[in-house]
C-alpha cells in the first residue's frame, strides 16, 4: 500500500479503531522479529516497514487528541 493512501486510510478512522491497528501492528512486529530470530523470516524489510506504519500510526493518534 502506498504512503498516502495508507495515510488517508488512518486519518479517516476513529481512535478506537486506531488502536486497534497499533495493536495489531505490534503484534506482527513481534512475530516478525521472533521469526527473524529464528532464521525463518525471507523478508527482512517487513521489519522496518512496520516500525515506520506503527509511527505513522501514533503520529495520528497524537494528532486527533491534540
Amino acid at each position: 500500500m502506498k504512503t498516502k493512501q495508507f495515510m488517508e486510510d488512518l486519518k479517516s478512522k476513529s481512535a478506537a479503531e486506531l488502536n486497534e491497528d497499533l495493536v495489531a501492528a505490534k503484534k506482527e512486529l513481534f512475530n516478525l522479529r521472533f521469526q527473524n530470530a529464528t532464521n525463518q523470516l525471507d523478508n527482512t524489510s517487513r521489519i522496518k516497514e512496520v516500525k515506520k506504519n506503527i509511527a505513522r500510526i501514533q503520529t495520528v493518534l497524537a494528532a486527533q487528541k491534540a
